[in-house]
């Protein structure tokens, strides 16, 4: 995640939660080092962000109370149904961009009053959902992959061998369709090098880069 859209997604963060939240818990959910927070939380002080820092028991960093952009008129009813049901896809991999899911989740939440969020997480506490976890894909073919096919673009792919030491092979492809499928994410895509459909496992790709423009083909 670049700094810029970082930067975004911790305020988006903060504005979810009714108490203040600790500089650790905002570096492991952004997988940066401490350091690094400490440093996106001074450029939003700089930048006239309300971010106070409260001391002890449910202390943290919190947005001011008054801070706030347009709501989204959600009931508690309907916010927790889609963050719960959201966050279930999150814990078992069902969508292959956790980013932008987890994004999105932090912003329905954080459109609530503090009212509605009280009820929220009432209600969450009593919706599970349990299933069978989807194979670990690396984050960078993630997003690699969400930007190929938000943006329509041929994406080329490491894919790993079907037997035992047979080498991983470099092909190019365009992802039509993306099917879940128990464990498996499935690509349903065209190799534009033989013009051919194909399906391939998202679990099997190595390494992923979408095309360039003045290279794509097909």
């Amino acid at each position: 995640m670049h700094r810029r859209a970082r930067l975004f997604a911790i305020v988006e963060y903060m504005r979810g939660r009714r108490s203040g939240v600790t500089a650790e818990v905002l570096a492991a959910r952004f997988g940066v080092t401490l350091r690094t927070i400490y440093r996106d939380l001074n450029t939003l002080r700089d930048g006239a962000l309300p971010l106070k820092a409260d001391r002890g028991r449910g202390g943290g960093y919190a947005l001011d109370r008054h801070y706030s952009l347009p709501p989204v008129n959600f009931t508690a009813r309907e916010a927790a149904v889609l963050i719960t049901v959201g966050r279930w896809a999150l814990d078992l991999r069902l969508v292959p961009f956790l980013e932008t899911c987890a994004s999105g989740l932090d912003k329905v939440q954080g459109a609530l009053s503090s009212s509605v969020q009280w009820e929220l997480g009432d209600l969450m506490q009593r919706l599970t959902f349990t299933g069978v976890p989807s194979l670990p894909v690396p984050a960078s073919v993630r997003t690699a992959l969400e930007q190929a096919w938000f943006e329509q673009r041929p994406l080329q792919i490491l894919y790993a061998g079907t037997s035992p030491g047979q080498a991983a092979s470099l092909r190019t492809i365009r992802v039509e369709r993306i099917v879940f499928e128990r464990s498996l994410t499935l690509l349903n895509a065209v190799d534009l090098d033989k013009q051919q459909p194909r399906q391939y496992r998202l679990d099997r790709i190595e390494w992923a880069e979408v095309v360039p423009p003045a290279h794509a083909t097909g």
